[in-house]
């Protein structure tokens, strides 16, 4: 009952009838409206508080909250900050978003970004031939992407996975040939944004990230090949 109340309410702040800077009706007149008691009506403003939508301020009420980018995203963010072990869906994940996002910015790419991308490239390689890691340039590169579509919920989004995937953007960077491999995969995606071709960037960014997929599962597989021979 509390979660059914607390979509209802959610509908309503989502909708403008409940705006944010005014508090919400007291508990006894939301039970009567929607035929509950008022301690469904508590259980609900605890569940959205939780989620961001509700402020509880004392001597006041009980708010709706300003809609922000952060805070669409925050749960997202929470959830996959305490769950590392999700690699595979990780990967999951970045199969339907980052291909997507190749899509959208080569609609909406300008020559700046394109310059912005070319300079990651090339402190990418330089770093590479020198010996150096490359992992800023890495993350830096799917962000600058981000970007190039002009939605800051992509670019949020974005920020949250780049986050998580430090770590293994840190383990397969280690490996052979990798480093060499990352740079082509974003080489044939800045091809694509150059061309405006939105199939192709988006055919190039889910080949790469196959190719991590891959990377990861023959790492997986020699640790656990290691482990049994232990």
């Amino acid at each position: 009952m509390a979660e059914e109340i607390a979509d209802r309410i959610r509908v309503l702040i989502l909708d403008g009838t409940l705006p944010p800077g005014q508090p919400l009706p007291a508990e006894r007149l939301l039970a009567s409206r929607f035929g509950v008691s008022r301690g469904s009506i508590r259980d609900a403003f605890r569940m959205l508080e939780t989620i961001g939508l509700l402020e509880t301020r004392h001597g006041q009420g009980t708010f709706p909250r300003e809609l922000d980018v952060d805070r669409l995203v925050a749960p997202l963010a929470s959830i996959l900050t305490y769950r590392r072990d999700l690699s595979e869906e990780l990967l999951d994940v970045r199969r339907m978003f980052e291909p997507a996002v190749a899509r959208v910015a080569a609609t909406r790419i300008t020559e700046e970004d394109l310059a912005d991308l070319q300079r990651i490239l090339e402190t990418q390689r330089r770093k590479l031939k020198a010996g150096a890691a490359t992992l800023v340039e890495d993350t830096a590169f799917h962000a600058a992407l981000a970007r190039a579509t002009r939605n800051r919920v992509v670019m949020r989004l974005m920020e949250t996975l780049n986050d998580l995937l430090i770590e293994s953007r840190r383990a397969t960077l280690r490996q052979k040939g990798r480093p060499e491999r990352s740079i082509q995969g974003h080489e044939a995606v800045v091809a694509a944004l150059r061309r405006r071709d939105p199939d192709a960037a988006s055919a190039a960014m889910r080949a790469h990230i196959d190719q991590i997929a891959e990377l990861l599962h023959q790492s997986g597989r020699r640790r656990g090949a290691a482990s049994r021979s232990s």
